[in-house]
């Protein structure tokens, strides 16, 4: 059974989104409104779960699976490396930010292609190896540590940041891979909550 990687795909989607409204926002000049700033945190605060899910229960499960696989390994060696490459660049990009430096332009741009690097490092190379020695199970259990540490409250965010400004295919495919109830709430409660957050507004 081939593991579903429509999450995954569409939480990348949703980084290099939010990366591309700061970029946007900087370069108005609008990089210090609270809309801006609320997006921003929403981002870090969906990348930290993310990737630590990755480190946690990830990176070490598909090890487990190509043990004395060098070239596998050092894959994972590679993913674990570009984590700790970006976590700087967030906390360079989050100080100028505060600061309003000067220098923030050129940060957002080096997060920018960084992480981007290493998703599509992840797209291209990492998931193919998933889909080869993982099982659905084993990808369950993945997604089920990053489900129990968003919370339901946390869910009401990751679901409708996920799809904002998605085009409609996309939208569609991600939701369509959600169980009902959680559309459901989506539909009802969480894309207006969402909404009145005003992540981004005016990027």
């Amino acid at each position: 059974m081939s593991i579903d990687f429509t999450a995954m795909y569409a939480s990348h989607d949703a980084f290099r989104r939010d990366l591309e409204r700061l970029a946007q926002a900087v370069a108005q000049g609008r990089a210090h409104t609270p809309g801006v700033r609320a997006g921003w945190e929403n981002f870090t605060h969906q990348l930290h779960i993310h990737h630590t899910a990755e480190d946690s229960d990830l990176w070490p499960r598909v090890r487990e699976r190509v043990a004395g696989r060098p070239r596998e390994l050092a894959l994972l060696d590679d993913m674990e490396a570009e984590h700790s490459r970006i976590d700087p660049l967030l906390d360079a990009v989050d100080t100028a930010l505060d600061d309003q430096a000067p220098e923030l332009p050129d940060l957002v741009r080096a997060l920018t292609a960084t992480l981007d690097d290493h998703l599509k490092h992840e797209e291209d190379s990492a998931l193919p190896l998933m889909q080869d020695v993982l099982t659905a199970a084993d990808w369950a259990a993945f997604t089920g540590r990053i489900r129990e540490t968003q919370g339901l409250r946390g869910a009401s965010v990751f679901v409708p940041w996920i799809v904002d400004g998605t085009p409609p295919a996309d939208r569609d495919r991600f939701l369509g891979a959600l169980p009902p109830p959680v559309r459901v709430l989506n539909r009802l409660f969480w894309q207006g909550s969402y909404r009145r957050r005003g992540l981004w507004a005016g990027a």
